[in-house]
């Protein structure tokens, strides 16, 4: 199996510890960092997507996938 192929797969199947892909959580890790950065207050999701593609190459379609399929809303709730 090459790294590429080894990548896709961790990528589509959920971690067995909490059920988060990789990508699920790069963004809540930065969502985290940027979060006591910021002392606490919202982030906003302009700021947070360029930050997760420091990590991970998706477009901004698949971000607000990934962000929906997390349960974050864009109104502060």
């Amino acid at each position: 199996m090459s790294h590429e192929q080894l990548d896709a797969v961790l990528e589509t199947i959920p971690d067995v510890r909490d059920g988060l892909t990789r990508t699920e959580r790069i963004i809540l890790y930065v969502l985290d960092k940027t979060q006591r950065e910021r002392a606490g207050r919202n982030v906003p999701t302009v700021m947070l997507y360029g930050r997760v593609l420091e990590y991970v190459n998706l477009s901004e379609a698949e971000f607000h996938v990934y962000l929906d399929r997390l349960g974050v809303r864009g109104d502060g709730r």
